[in-house]
């Protein structure tokens, strides 16, 4: 029997299997509001199986999206964009999901194929936050270093976003704490070198994201899941690493975070990353076992044999995929054929006479 298709519970709610949809920026939003690019995009992934379905970041306040271009979810606008989408994600029986982000020292940059660095205030740039003035790399902008007053203000940002997300029709969301965004800049030592309660000791650069984990579990109905995307390592001495992820993952849990997804790096532009297939697995692994809680694994997996091991071997509870679903948004289908489960294809598509196994 397949482990990867078997189903998942977190809290009440199940999921059909452990194949999730990871976030992906489309760049595609005006305004932050979602468009039918994203209907289609996010599901095309539901009709092709997936159990969970997560949009892109989407930005809790303008100032923290990625470019221009990106989601939002920090008015009522933005609501009602995106309520089509989680309808349709559900109807196919996939559990619609968003990451709630702020893009931090990141922020205000180029699309990918409009151009790259900081993007000025006369094109639509603004300025951006941090934890400190150092920015991430000499083409990013120097950020105005957060005051409490900031902080709080954003804490509150994430809980305003998570009430709209639930308005929207979500059914789970996701903090995002990794890739070199506001909260894992605050995490890293590399990026905060503040000398107040946010900064110096672990338990000071934990002390803002904890407090956006908390917010949002306070607004998020008890009975569904809440998610948070890590980056285990920053991939460079004297930062970010994995006994400080445990910690920091243990001390989610007892929040109600419910499962982590697991990723690395994004927080400096000098890390020297191994990158091979399953490369993230292994902090998965010791997350899962360390901190006693469920975990996502994430990270160049792209065969079907490969992710039923991860779950099988019990190195993780889920896996993310996202350069995979973007070649083939059918992969959970298929790669349920070729493990032998069936899954029977939408009524619409079986009269091509496609069957239980994709054939």
């Amino acid at each position: 029997m397949s482990q990867l298709f078997s189903t998942l519970q977190l809290r009440e709610l199940t999921f059909r299997n452990r194949v999730f949809v990871s976030p992906m920026c489309q760049y595609s939003c005006v305004e932050g509001v979602p468009t039918d690019w994203h209907l289609v995009h996010l599901g095309s992934r539901a009709v092709g199986g997936a159990a969970l379905v997560l949009t892109e970041a989407a930005a809790v306040t303008p100032e923290g999206r990625i470019s221009p271009e990106d989601a939002g979810i920090w008015n009522d606008k933005h609501v009602e964009a995106w309520k089509p989408i989680a309808s349709f994600i559900k109807a196919q029986a996939a559990v619609p999901g968003i990451q709630l982000a702020h893009a931090g020292r990141k922020a205000s940059t180029y699309s990918p194929w409009r151009g790259s660095g900081k993007v000025a205030p006369e094109q639509g740039g603004w300025e951006v936050l941090g934890p400190g003035e150092a920015p991430f790399s000499t083409t990013y902008a120097t950020p105005h270093v957060m005051n409490k007053a900031d902080i709080r203000a954003t804490v509150d940002a994430f809980a305003a976003a998570t009430r709209r997300s639930l308005a929207a029709g979500f059914e789970v969301p996701e903090i995002h704490a990794a890739h070199g965004y506001l909260l894992h800049e605050f995490l890293s030592p590399l990026s905060n070198a503040r000398v107040d309660e946010y900064g110096g000791s672990l338990e000071n650069r934990m002390r803002f994201p904890l407090e956006v984990c908390e917010a949002v579990r306070a607004v998020w109905p008890g009975h569904l899941p809440v998610l948070l995307r890590i980056s285990a390592s920053d991939w460079k001495e004297g930062g970010w690493d994995l006994t400080q992820s445990i910690e920091f993952c243990k001390r989610a849990r007892a929040l109600g975070i419910d499962l982590i997804d697991v990723s690395s790096g994004g927080n400096v532009a000098d890390a020297k990353m191994t990158i091979r297939p399953g490369y993230q697995v292994p902090f998965a692994r010791a997350i899962r076992a360390e901190a006693k809680m469920p975990v996502g694994a994430v990270g160049l997996i792209t065969e079907a044999v490969q992710a039923e091991q991860i779950i099988a071997d019990g190195d993780a509870d889920c896996v993310f995929l996202a350069r995979g679903l973007l070649r083939d948004p059918y992969w959970p289908r298929h790669a349920a054929a070729a493990l032998g489960v069936p899954m029977e294809w939408p009524s619409q598509y079986a009269r091509a006479g496609v069957g239980a196994f994709g054939r």
